[in-house]
């Protein structure tokens, strides 16, 4: 079954100011990740194979560039790190993109707070409101991104509509 996840991504100048904000919260901290996304060609969404420390997953989304919260349907295969895994999928696939960044993680109940450092792009926040299960709808989810967007104070102009992969992409 797809998790649902209602998100914003924004480029963001002062990290420490925003992350201020959120420990006012009192969130829960899973900690610094290294994380090298490997996106692969597929026919339709994307699919990534994120290496890090914290986290390690093969993800495939389907989501549409908007600026605005924006809805994707995820199907998440959590994994231990195995580079026959990225072998196969090079292989089969071939890269289409890779991104390396340094993300925080934070938590306040289903919401899910990145503090990204991403290698050739800057400095961005992302916030994830997950519906894991169905239970809590996508209405709720986005009011609750658009808590967080005026509370961080994001302005429309910070707003990315596309992934971290698109940008290094349009870079080259």
């Amino acid at each position: 079954m797809p998790i649902i996840i209602v998100e914003f991504k924004a480029v963001c100048t002062d990290t420490a100011a925003k992350e201020s904000i959120l420990l006012q919260y009192h969130p829960r901290f899973a900690g610094e990740d290294h994380q090298i996304d490997t996106y692969f060609n597929v026919s339709s969404g994307r699919l990534k194979l994120r290496e890090g420390i914290i986290e390690n997953a093969l993800i495939q989304y389907e989501r549409n560039n908007e600026l605005n919260s924006k809805k994707s349907s995820v199907l998440l295969y959590k994994h231990a790190p195995d580079k026959s895994l990225k072998e196969i999928l090079i292989h089969s696939l071939g890269i289409k993109a890779i991104v390396d960044k340094k993300r925080k993680i934070y938590f306040i109940d289903n919401v899910k707070f990145h503090f990204d450092t991403v290698n050739e792009l800057g400095s961005f926040i992302e916030v994830e409101a997950i519906d894991e299960d169905g239970t809590i709808g996508e209405a709720k989810l986005t009011e609750q991104c658009n808590f967080y967007k005026s509370l961080f104070d994001i302005q429309q102009n910070d707003l990315i509509a596309v992934s971290y992969s698109d940008l290094i992409i349009e870079k080259k």
